[in-house]
């Protein structure tokens, strides 16, 4: 491999890398795989877990969904692609931006379904039918920092924890690789260097390190990234194959050790250390067939909104769920397959209306907020949006 770190006014005489490809249309592939997970979470927050939705459903969901509830536990690697979607369309995005307009895009396109999600979860809550209990005034201010998580402040969104995970994934990147400047051999750096500095941090035990590294999750945004390099130089590229390939086995690894637990008669489900790596290696193969554009053919319209509408509907389908599961489930007496269709359908629709009257005006009037030297809308093409989930 030839280095693009070379001094100035130093002649490289090697072969340069692949020329990268142009950037063509939308990969809305990738905007139904990103639909997909979040229906893999939701399943899972429904009927693959204990907990509050128990108290929804009048019982576990084990009895609500005896052949399938074992099935729906697996749903929780959806975050886990998620991880990977992100580090591919992370990579995409920031490509030749600035720091400034990587961050605009960035706050922009996290914040504002964020903060109306916080409010709305926290006054449904706090309605006195509503048997969840609502933050205080305090905590609810706190969370919409979305720094909640390590200032020790208990969390309005349960899948909050993942937005952190995908803030420090953003800040990493922009650092090593948006302020100087992406090339290939800068990414290609930045994928090697943090995963050793995660099995390092590992292998300290330092809190502070875990932190910052996410060795659990380094592997998955690395991952993405290396795929990022397969799309834009080819899929004769060896290193980024390397990247790949040992961000997998990492991954796979560190699900198996999170998730699997040995067969047990107290515990809600048991999933298979084999079933953990199937959908881990599914999730890789999937975002890899796009990236090589084996699903180049799935080019529908409606992949775009489904992409539009991931993000809100990651955010609200839990917690409001559970206000609506336990409405129809218990007190309308919907059944409990009907139910579960009915809850995805209403959060569907929850999600595209903050998506249709939220996101559309903040997100651009955010970004041009923090980056006001931004081009003008239509001036030239822009990426596709990426959030975390």
């Amino acid at each position: 491999m030839t280095s693009e770190l070379t001094a100035p006014g130093r002649t490289e005489t090697a072969a340069p890398p692949p020329p990268p490809r142009t950037r063509g249309p939308r990969l809305r592939a990738l905007d139904g795989l990103r639909l997909l997970a979040a229906l893999m979470v939701a399943a899972y927050h429904y009927g693959g877990r204990g907990g509050d939705i128990s108290r929804a459903w009048g019982s576990s969901p084990a009895h609500q969904f005896p052949s399938l509830s074992g099935l729906f536990a697996y749903g929780c690697l959806g975050v886990q692609i998620f991880f990977v979607i992100s580090g591919f369309v992370i990579c995409l995005s920031g490509w030749g931006r600035t720091l400034r307009s990587f961050i605009a895009s960035r706050i922009s396109r996290l914040y504002p379904a964020y903060w109306v999600a916080v409010l709305l979860v926290t006054a449904v809550f706090a309605l006195p039918w509503v048997a969840y209990r609502a933050l205080g005034p305090s905590e609810v201010l706190t969370n919409l920092t979305m720094l909640q998580l390590p200032l020790g402040v208990p969390r309005v969104l349960g899948v909050c924890w993942t937005l952190w995970a995908e803030l420090r994934f953003y800040a990493l990147f922009a650092l090593c690789v948006v302020l100087p400047g992406a090339t290939r051999g800068r990414v290609v750096l930045f994928c090697a260097g943090w995963t050793l500095a995660a099995a390092l941090a590992q292998a300290a035990h330092q809190p502070f390190l875990d932190v910052v590294l996410m060795p659990q999750y380094a592997p998955f945004f690395i991952g993405g990234v290396g795929l990022y390099l397969l799309h834009r130089y080819g899929a004769r590229d060896p290193i980024a194959w390397a990247i790949v390939l040992v961000s997998w086995l990492i991954g796979q690894h560190y699900a198996v050790a999170g998730l699997w637990h040995p067969p047990s008669a107290t515990a809600f489900s048991y999933r298979s250390a084999a079933g953990i790596v199937a959908v881990v290696t599914l999730g890789f193969a999937l975002v890899a067939a796009v990236a090589l554009g084996a699903l180049r053919w799935a080019n529908w319209r409606w992949l775009t909104v489904a992409g539009a509408l991931t993000y809100p509907f990651y955010l609200v389908h839990e917690h409001l769920g559970w206000v609506v599961v336990h409405a129809l489930h218990r007190g309308l007496g919907v059944p409990s397959y009907a139910t579960f269709a009915l809850t995805v359908g209403l959060m569907l629709l929850l999600a595209w209306l903050l998506h249709r009257w939220v996101e559309r005006p903040l997100t651009p009037f955010l970004k041009r907020s923090v980056d006001p030297k931004r081009p003008p809308a239509g001036a030239a093409p822009l990426p596709p949006p990426a959030a975390g989930p």
